[in-house]
């Protein structure tokens, strides 16, 4: 977090695209809404503050702090909004179990938050030591920890290449499978070692930081982040009313390849409304530098 970062009440960044998201899901009064990754409510808390009267949010989240913090956001809103702990694949069967048929909008704001970035303890950045783990869902299913090192060098080095699109990613897990040799690699500041040293010294002189790719691959491996896009959007899009807006902001070219493809392959059920993806405005970038890569597109159900 730098210190220009504006912050929410409940310790998370002002919601990426707040404006944009708004312009796009046209929230009204009496409507019911779907935020796919609540975060610390601040998307959820604007839709609430343009709908009115009657309108109702539904937010999921897999991080039980962040539903803690949203929690505390939407405070204000009592009776308006429920959040549920669980993952965006499972959006239909939550709707389901609270008696909702059908909804009037859906969010999803892809990655990760400054939040979970800025707490060293998560294990999500390389530029804080920590132990390595990764899991959105504190707790829940494998560590990037564990992948690191049970996992065989060709599946590492897949993993690198296709989630991380790292040039090196052969002799970054060829570098791994010798480091584990002496011992598993435990902590964040460990791999960032492993990798600097598997990267030639001429490729770490410019670009970003070295284990940044590393990172994010394993971040995706580990959350499954990939593939659970389709699956979110495709139910996205069921539970969605004819006139519905599905938005979707995404960090990374993988992700918005994938929400690309979803909603162009989806003709006989969306119309697309951005032709192309919009992107932060340059104040907004100013003063929350990390929102730079954000990429928002929307489709409306027929």
């Amino acid at each position: 977090m730098t210190q220009d970062d504006p912050v929410e009440p409940s310790g998370y960044h002002v919601p990426v695209m707040r404006d944009e998201v708004l312009w796009m899901l046209r929230p009204r009064a009496r409507g019911i809404y779907l935020d796919c990754t609540v975060g610390g409510g601040g998307h959820a808390a604007a839709v609430l503050e343009q709908a009115g009267h009657g309108a109702f949010v539904v937010g999921i989240d897999r991080d039980p702090e962040a539903i803690e913090s949203a929690g505390r956001r939407l405070a204000p809103f009592s009776g308006a909004f429920k959040l549920i702990r669980g993952n965006f694949t499972d959006l239909a069967d939550i709707l389901g179990g609270l008696g909702i048929d059908g909804v009037d909008g859906v969010l999803f704001d892809l990655g990760l938050s400054s939040h979970q970035l800025d707490d060293a303890a998560r294990g999500f950045s390389y530029m804080s030591d920590a132990p390595l783990d990764m899991r959105m869902a504190i707790g829940h299913g494998l560590s990037a920890r564990d992948l690191v090192n049970t996992l065989p060098g060709e599946e590492l080095a897949r993993i690198l290449k296709e989630y991380g699109e790292e040039r090196w990613a052969s002799r970054i897990a060829r570098f791994i499978v010798e480091r584990r040799k002496r011992g598993q690699i435990t902590t964040t500041s460990e791999l960032v070692d492993v990798v600097k040293q598997a990267i030639p010294a001429r490729a770490r002189r410019s670009g970003p930081h070295p284990a940044k790719r590393t990172f994010q691959a394993l971040r995706i491996a580990v959350n499954d982040e990939l593939g659970g896009i389709a699956r979110g959007l495709y139910q996205a899009v069921e539970v969605a009313r004819p006139g519905a807006r599905v938005v979707v902001i995404s960090f990374h070219s993988l992700e918005d390849r994938i929400v690309k493809r979803e909603f162009v392959e989806d003709r006989e059920r969306l119309r697309l409304i951005t032709g192309r993806p919009l992107v932060p405005c340059d104040e907004e970038i100013r003063a929350n530098p990390r929102s730079r890569s954000a990429r928002l597109r929307a489709a409306e159900r027929f």
